[in-house]
């Protein structure tokens, strides 16, 4: 897709400092959204009046949600930030989406393992790794072969949220399944090397700097697309992961076949996670560093989702028999 001269140049220094595609996708939509609500004034000419008016528009024309109007924000201070080199404070009049206070929805083991079940075989074990580990959707997809430890009984997780790289746990029950998942990638590796081709989808310049990576079979995903592709950066063809789609369809397939009424994303295994490991007693700042949260408050949210029901205490209607 074409774009402006300007936004290649932001393009250019997201690829510089390595962001995701996503991201990069992302950072660029909402600058352009910020200028052309201002009848497409050049954001030199523009500064913190001009963005206080945007995020404005977004919380109480638009009736965004707080995150999505952080997003915008955080792609605005990138542009100043990075291209400008100019820091915004905002005006204190700017208008800010208030973020709902919600505590997540989450499965009881009986609901995770039934709605497991219910799925095709490869992604049985894809939403057993979601519940039995604590990643995220985007963790899992782009996990390597490199990054299972069967002999230490973990998942190195590389680059999570926020950018950091964190350890979680491996569960005994889903080592043979994983194995096996090792080995069809293996055989899908041979076969591409067989046609010439082989290589992984690896961050923009990498390739440059560890060629051999590249088609190692170490660095190929654990859950490959079905298809090679074009690197959307550097060009070459490869074989990227699974596209995160695929999970939304087959859950979605399976919560409907289920008959839970819960509101059910593939995140919810991860809360799920967290609420199952607090119930058999696992101390929080534990859970805190399985699931990366950087601050306590975040895992803190749990105990809240699990109430009273791991203390005994009972609600007064339950302390009577009722015919």
């Amino acid at each position: 897709m074409a774009i402006s001269p300007f936004l290649e140049s932001i393009r250019n220094v997201l690829r510089t400092k390595h962001y995701s595609i996503q991201t990069e996708k992302t950072y660029l939509t909402w600058i352009k959204r910020f200028i052309l609500f201002n009848q497409k004034r050049h954001p030199v000419d523009m500064g913190e009046e001009e963005v206080s008016n945007f995020l404005s528009y977004l919380a109480v024309d638009r009736r965004v949600t707080s995150s999505t109007q952080n997003l915008a924000l955080c792609a605005i201070v990138f542009m100043y930030k990075h291209i400008f080199q100019r820091e915004l404070t905002l005006l204190d009049d700017t208008i800010r989406a208030k973020a709902p206070k919600r505590v997540p929805t989450v499965l009881s083991n009986d609901e995770a393992i039934k709605l497991i079940r219910l799925m095709p075989k490869t992604y049985q074990l894809m939403f057993s790794i979601l519940y039995g580990s604590g990643l995220r959707k985007a963790e899992l997809l782009r996990l390597r072969i490199k990054d299972i430890d069967f002999a230490n009984q973990s998942i190195f997780v590389f680059r999570g949220k926020g950018k950091k790289d964190r350890v979680t746990m491996l569960p005994q029950t889903l080592v043979p399944l994983i194995k096996e998942q090792v080995s069809k990638v293996a055989k899908i590796h041979q076969k591409d090397i067989v046609e010439g081709e082989g290589k992984t989808s690896l961050p923009s310049g990498l390739a440059r700097k560890y060629p051999y990576a590249i088609t190692d079979f170490k660095w190929q995903y654990l859950f490959p697309s079905r298809n090679r592709c074009q690197h959307p950066t550097d060009g070459y063809f490869c074989r990227h992961h699974l596209h995160w789609s695929a999970l939304t369809k087959v859950l979605k397939k399976a919560v409907k076949s289920s008959g839970i009424t819960k509101h059910i994303t593939a995140h919810t295994f991860r809360h799920s996670f967290a609420t199952q490991l607090l119930i058999n007693g696992a101390d929080i700042r534990t859970v805190q560093e399985l699931l990366g949260h950087t601050d306590l408050k975040t895992t803190q949210i749990y105990t809240h989702v699990i109430g009273q029901h791991s203390s005994g205490t009972l609600s007064p209607i339950d302390r009577n028999k009722m015919n």
